[in-house]
């Protein structure tokens, strides 16, 4: 299948070679023109110097003393190019001649005016009512040289006009084009995040219907976004108020029921309610996650924050969580706090979760607004570790859930223009699993 090159590079190519093209034709054109206009100035200039020979030419033959048969090379040096000339009576027998004639090249003694052969140029005149004659020859290869030599003069600007028309039309091109780039880049930078519609007014006529029909599929895929973010966040929070009863009937009827078969299945119903509670609220916020700004307006300090998900989470942990702050100064970063709240837990409830048993966990936060969370446990294959951010995918252990929770501190990172890294085993360690996710730096 053939795939489409830049529209920029081929206007610049096709452009200079139409430009290189016309020039060419152009100068054809005028070669001939000047070839012709040369023809009749070496024309002229034969006749012009006939009517200077011929006079003088006579006057030498009647001044003689000698017998009329004897010739005599004319002492003429103001011939124009290549001319050579032959001066003969009516028998053909040559009067005069200049020092190059080549009597083979002229044509028969009463030959008068223009006249071509396969090599020679030929003019003839004649004078004492026709018993002299005058012919001049000037070879056709002058001539032709003539013609090529002004032909090349016209060509030479070429050399300069490719590379200047080449880099004239690209800089044009690009300059006219600059409306397109823009269009392409704001189409690149719409995302789950950002599906505002693009301006079209400074785009080329040709360009805008295409530009319109993808803002308004970018207006239907807003609307079943947020359909479906809708949907999900209205489910889990109308799952939650059922869910908190049941869970409190549950928790009531393990109170009032004998040890035996029934407290163990009521402890099985509430196991299950927990974690359909989890799934609502992790559903909740990958609503938020998508459907939410993860931007604040101010920046927000990670320590302070990541400090209150840790406290939090360490209340209710099995295992101990090792956190590491900046010695001096808070870390800014413009990202709304719920949502990095959001972020941080997930990444440690995974971590904790997933987690080899009874060691700890490390959390990490550099003065680059870096947050870095290990644990401990099997080496995972590269393939297994790049399918781990989607959602519903669970890695290998045997640890329950729904595998939401990278994929939204994916969503919230990509919104909030953070880089989020995996990598297995940790870095500087045999085995674990370490997520590491840059912040950008809030006035950077």
């Amino acid at each position: 299948m053939r795939v489409a090159g830049s529209l920029q590079k081929q206007l610049v190519y096709g452009l200079t070679l139409g430009i290189v093209v016309l020039w060419l034709v152009a100068t054809a054109l005028s070669g001939l023109i000047v070839q012709r206009r040369l023809d009749d100035a070496f024309d002229d200039a034969m006749q012009g110097a006939a009517q200077r020979i011929l006079p003088l030419a006579v006057l030498d033959i009647i001044n003689r003393e000698d017998p009329p048969t004897q010739q005599r090379v004319a002492p003429l040096n103001a011939l124009p190019g290549q001319v050579a000339y032959l001066v003969r009576d009516r028998e053909g027998t040559i009067l005069l001649q200049s020092h190059d004639a080549d009597p083979g090249v002229f044509g028969p003694p009463d030959m008068l005016g223009f006249s071509t052969t396969a090599t020679h140029r030929l003019y003839g005149a004649s004078a004492l009512r026709d018993t002299v004659f005058l012919q001049l020859a000037e070879p056709l290869a002058y001539r032709r040289k003539a013609a090529r030599d002004a032909t090349v003069a016209l060509l030479l600007p070429l050399l300069l006009l490719v590379p200047a028309s080449l880099l004239g039309v690209w800089l044009y091109v690009r300059f006219r084009l600059r409306s397109v780039r823009s269009y392409r880049r704001a189409v690149e930078a719409r995302g789950v995040g950002d599906l505002s519609p693009i301006h079209t007014e400074l785009l080329p006529l040709e360009i805008r219907p295409s530009a319109d029909a993808v803002n308004s599929l970018i207006d239907r895929l807003r609307r079943a976004l947020e359909t479906e973010r809708r949907f999900t966040a209205n489910s889990a929070h109308e799952l939650r108020t059922p869910l908190a009863a049941a869970l409190a009937q549950v928790q009531r009827l393990r109170r009032e029921a004998a040890d035996g078969p029934l407290q163990a299945r009521a402890g099985q119903i509430e196991a299950s309610l927990r974690e359909l509670s989890r799934l609502a609220e992790k559903l909740m916020q990958l609503a938020k996650a998508e459907g939410g700004s993860v931007l604040a307006e101010e920046p927000q300090d990670l320590v302070l924050l990541l400090t209150h998900v840790v406290d939090d989470l360490q209340r209710a942990a099995a295992v101990p969580i090792r956190l590491v702050l900046p010695s001096t100064g808070p870390v800014l970063s413009p990202i709304d706090a719920d949502a990095f709240a959001i972020l941080a837990r997930n990444l440690i409830e995974n971590a904790l979760k997933h987690g080899a048993p009874g060691h700890p966990i490390d959390v990490d936060l550099s003065k680059s607004a870096r947050l870095t969370v290990i644990n401990a446990g099997e080496v995972l294959d590269p393939a297994e570790l790049a399918q781990l951010t989607g959602r519903f995918i669970r890695g290998r252990g045997r640890a329950q859930g729904y595998g939401l929770g990278l994929a939204i501190v994916t969503t919230i990172a990509d919104a909030a223009g953070a880089r989020l890294t995996l990598a297995s085993p940790a870095t500087g360690r045999p085995d674990g699993f370490e997520v590491s996710v840059q912040f950008p730096v809030a006035g950077s």
